[in-house]
């Protein structure tokens, strides 16, 4: 009997041993971001799926408020160890700023803490907080199980007045799905729903663990649930649901169904149970109800894997088995990580000593020209084309891009369908989106049409000149042409600039992170790197500048002086327009000519269209009628009324005739798309040849000078040689922390490693002595 207690003891020893070093090498990945998988049940639901309550009826007390509304903000890790010893739950809560300090609370001061940390949060732009708060709790009553808590889902209703509760839902799903993609937790996803047909939390867990390989399902609040079944078939399906409803393959097989009585524990009379010990029994109360109620409906008694499912004892130690041998298998694992990791930081301790002791101006002046050289290396390899910074952190859609750098806009707010643009859900950067950009610019500018023209425009373009009262319809249609061109593409030009300046800046972060992954970033050197960053926007800035005042000046020109051999590409297609209305002019003046009774001449428009084959001038079409010899005189007269009557209708007559209005139509249409075309083509071929190239050519150089300038002026400023000091001390010192407690976590894994081994091998010498 003494031999039995005896191991019993040692096995929870080593057991205890096994979840403290797993408790140990959590933190270290916390806060050191090192990769090492410390298998933990990670909890996702959403806020009425009683999320907080099954956590404490895991726990066997409560600690949490629970109810409607967020009261998470923050994921909450509870490192929970099983110590029979411990009648009352002892908490520690872990220190935000050092890990390695856990300072012991009572539940009321955890309490206040974690309210305190939500009511902080709400205030804040973001509301939630991926930093998790750490808890380690000893208790008689406790699994041994490291769970961790996250901010409960939330499902907004839609429209503009709930923007704001969209909004947090979306932080809130941003953070789980962030905590859910390390593969070695398992995830607890809770249902409160009575069909499994309803996917409402395994749609988003799903996002991420596509076949819930690492998923176990509970169905929530099942004292709720019974009761709507009507027949014993329902309660059967919903039990053991069919493979097609529960996509994947779950862990456990099957899914748990939970319940967590009502009630807080306390002492005043709002509360339902005096201490924790009653809390655990209700709990066990409940449970048992709920075998009996489902009994009841299914009229049989559960089968041995129906009651496995059934209740919060019965999921607590699936939970805590499953979790014992992913420990255990995780194991021999654990001990290479941890050695690589240790190389990993004596290199890194090596190196900061050697750069601690390197202090010479010449050395320092030696890596600011070696930084200037890569940096500018990684630059043009962007301008260039490259795959190694990943798209899905640094690449962004022309959605993306529009929302950060400015989306090119009509004149009417109106913006060109992103969808229509090439590639335009593809996450890039670098050349290819520069290339995008303008192919952007492109096919919006170039399809502009000119602006509306009203008759009140016509007519006040018209004026009065100089030297006669008289109207001169092209200059009309110049003066309206050159406005709305002006006013048309100016404001893209702006839009242009705005969005390929975002475009060069985006290039300095990815520049940085290249850097860092071939290990030549100049850590520690921040006062230097602020100064190279402010070099190179400022360069993109003023040359941006500079090349949009050329566009800018090419712009005026166009819209300053009309030059009709701009124009003048498209004089075919203006003079078939003009001929679509000669036919109504000649009509009227022949008709003018019946009344007259005067012999039939042809008309303007139809001269108009004579001169197609005619290419003499109007004066000389004149004298050929006279020379025809077939009544000279009646052709004269007519060619003398029908002149008249042009001149009373362009230049002596201020009522606007619909063959006018379309004359200038047709003219201001002409002079605006010859602007466009010469606007598109001089404003993409200046940006190509003053700014892109520019950082091609001119900035090496410029950056140089910036360089040596300021190691002239004051190196000490420049490197900040007293704050890299401090600072490469306290990594130094950071650096032997981690060290050591990298250290002890070998030897304890590596003791543990050796007592599963040896455990091993006495199991396997029993097998083989208990055979024949």
């Amino acid at each position: 009997m003494e031999t039995d207690e005896g191991s019993l003891r040692g096995d929870l020893e080593s057991q205890s041993r096994l979840y403290e070093a797993y408790n140990e090498l959590h933190g270290l990945a916390q806060e050191f971001e090192t990769p090492f998988d410390a298998p933990a049940v990670l909890v996702v639901g959403h806020q009425t799926d009683g999320k907080s309550a099954l956590v404490e009826a895991l726990m066997g007390f409560q600690f949490n408020h629970v109810g409607g509304g967020t009261k998470t903000r923050r994921p909450i890790t509870l490192h929970m160890k099983y110590d029979p010893d411990c009648e009352l739950p002892l908490c520690r809560l872990v220190s935000d700023t050092d890990l390695t300090i856990a300072e012991e609370k009572s539940l009321q001061e955890i309490q206040a803490y974690i309210e305190a940390e939500n009511m902080r949060l709400e205030h804040e732009p973001c509301q939630f907080s991926a930093k998790e708060i750490i808890i380690k709790i000893e208790y008689k009553y406790c699994p041994n199980l490291t769970i961790i808590d996250t901010p409960g889902l939330v499902a907004p209703a839609p429209g503009r007045k709930n923007r704001a509760l969209q909004g947090q839902a979306r932080a809130v799903e941003s953070l789980v799905r962030a905590k859910m993609q390390h593969k070695e937790l398992i995830i607890l996803c809770l249902e409160d729903c009575s069909d499994w047909s309803n996917a409402t939390t395994r749609r988003v867990v799903m996002q991420i663990d596509p076949e819930l390989s690492r998923t176990v399902i509970v169905s929530t609040k099942l004292d709720t649930k019974i009761p709507q079944f009507a027949r014993s078939s329902d309660v059967e399906v919903f039990l053991k649901p069919p493979p097609r409803t529960l996509d994947g393959c779950i862990l456990g097989d099957s899914p748990f169904f939970t319940s967590v009585p009502s009630g807080r524990v306390g002492a005043g009379h709002e509360f339902v149970y005096r201490s924790n010990n009653e809390f655990k029994q209700a709990v066990f109360l409940r449970e048992m109800e709920d075998v009996t109620y489902l009994e009841e409906k299914l009229g049989r008694p559960l089968s041995k894997e129906e009651r496995s499912r059934i209740g919060v004892s019965s999921l607590r130690l699936f939970l805590e088995e499953l979790l014992q041998k992913r420990y255990m298998d995780n194991v021999p694992s654990i001990i290479p990580l941890l050695e690589k990791e240790y190389r990993s930081t004596r290199r890194k301790l090596k190196e900061t000593n050697q750069e601690l002791s390197n202090w010479d101006e010449v050395k320092l002046k030696e890596k600011g020209r070696a930084f200037h050289d890569l940096f500018l290396t990684k630059l043009s390899l962007l301008l260039k084309g490259t795959v190694v910074a990943p798209p899905d952190k640094f690449g962004e859609t022309l959605q993306d891009e529009r929302v950060n750098g400015g989306a090119f806009t009509c004149s009417d707010g109106l913006q060109f369908p992103h969808k229509l643009i090439p590639n335009a859900g593809m996450r890039l950067y670098g050349g290819a989106q520069y290339h995008r950009a303008m192919a952007e610019f492109r096919f919006v500018v170039g399809g502009i049409k000119c602006p509306p023209i009203t008759r009140e425009e016509i007519v006040n373009a018209c004026g009065v000149e100089d030297i006669h009262d008289g109207t001169n319809y092209s200059r009309t249609a110049c003066v309206i042409a050159v406005a709305k061109a002006r006013e048309t593409f100016e404001p893209f030009l702006h839009q242009l600039g705005l969005r390929l300046v975002h475009i060069l800046k985006r290039l300095l972060p990815i520049s940085v992170y290249l850097l860092q992954k071939d290990g030549e970033y100049l850590s520690g050197h921040e006062v230097f790197l602020r100064r190279v960053e402010f070099a190179f926007n400022n360069f993109a800035e003023s040359t941006e500048r500079a090349c949009r005042e050329k566009c800018m000046e090419d712009l005026v020109s166009t819209t300053r002086y009309v030059t009709w051999s701009l124009h003048n590409k498209n004089r075919a297609g203006l003079r078939q327009f003009l001929d679509s209305f000669a036919g109504s002019e000649q009509s009227t003046l022949s008709s003018n000519a019946t009344v007259a009774s005067v012999p039939q001449e042809p008309s303007f428009g139809q001269a108009v269209n004579d001169s197609k084959h005619d290419s003499r001038p109007r004066a000389d079409v004149k004298l050929s009628h006279l020379a025809s010899g077939i009544d000279s005189s009646t052709c004269f007269q007519t060619t003398e009324t029908r002149l008249a009557d042009l001149l009373d209708s362009t230049l002596w007559n201020r009522k606007l005739a619909p063959s006018s209005e379309r004359i200038v139509y047709a003219l201001v249409q002409q002079i605006f798309h010859g602007i466009r075309e010469y606007f598109l083509a001089s404003t993409e071929l200046k940006f190509n040849c003053f700014l892109l190239m520019p950082v091609v050519d001119k900035l090496p150089a410029l950056l140089r000078e910036d360089l040596e300038s300021a190691f002239a002026d004051d190196l000490d400023n420049i490197f900040d040689i007293t704050h890299l000091q401090h600072s490469l001390g306290q990594r130094k010192r950071d650096l032997e922390v981690e060290l050591k407690r990298i250290q002890r976590l070998k030897e304890k894994f590596r003791q543990i490693h050796e007592q599963l081994s040896s455990h091993q091998i006495r199991a396997r010498m029993k097998e083989v002595l208990v055979l024949p």
